[in-house]
């Protein structure tokens, strides 16, 4: 998969580098991922951004953390070629201000929870879910911990029992 990276209103650091590092964590535990036709566009925006976005597309009258938008169905993904020109998988976008205060609040650092989102945006990306199913939120759960595992990342859902 290849990652179209655009950063504005996030502090200097390698945000790429976390973003490349967290899709092959991703694509590790879910394979469809891995297909080297994929593209993803990855935002890290400002919190403005993300409620503007998320009014327009989801709406929802707020900011959040993270936003995917899949342009390809799980069933696709499961159908696509490994030869073939690139498809457009879909965007995430992360907002700044929220990613860091829930780093703050959870007493992580922000590149360790932009990780956990941006592996959560791309399993939305391919398919999974989190609203639908207690089922489905456990698999993408324990997707998400594998993951983060790969990366030397706690597993964000510790703390619930």
């Amino acid at each position: 998969m290849e990652l179209e990276i655009d950063v504005e209103h996030w502090p200097t650091g390698d945000w790429a580098a976390v973003a490349e590092r967290a899709a092959a964590a991703a694509e590790a535990m879910e394979p469809l991922l891995a297909n080297a036709r994929l593209e993803v566009s990855l935002l890290f925006t400002s919190d403005a951004e993300i409620h503007f976005l998320n009014r327009q597309w989801r709406q929802g009258d707020k900011p959040t953390n993270v936003l995917s938008f899949p342009m390809l169905g799980r069933d696709d993904l499961f159908d696509l070629p490994r030869d073939g020109p690139p498809e457009m998988l879909g965007d995430i976008a992360l907002a700044h201000e929220t990613c860091a205060r829930e780093a703050e609040e959870k007493g992580i650092s922000l590149e360790h929870h932009a990780s956990h989102l941006i592996i959560h945006g791309l399993l939305h990306l391919a398919g999974y879910d989190h609203v639908d199913s207690a089922a489905q939120a456990e698999e993408m759960e324990a997707l998400e911990i594998a993951a983060l595992a790969k990366l030397g990342i706690a597993d964000p859902y510790g703390d619930r029992n």
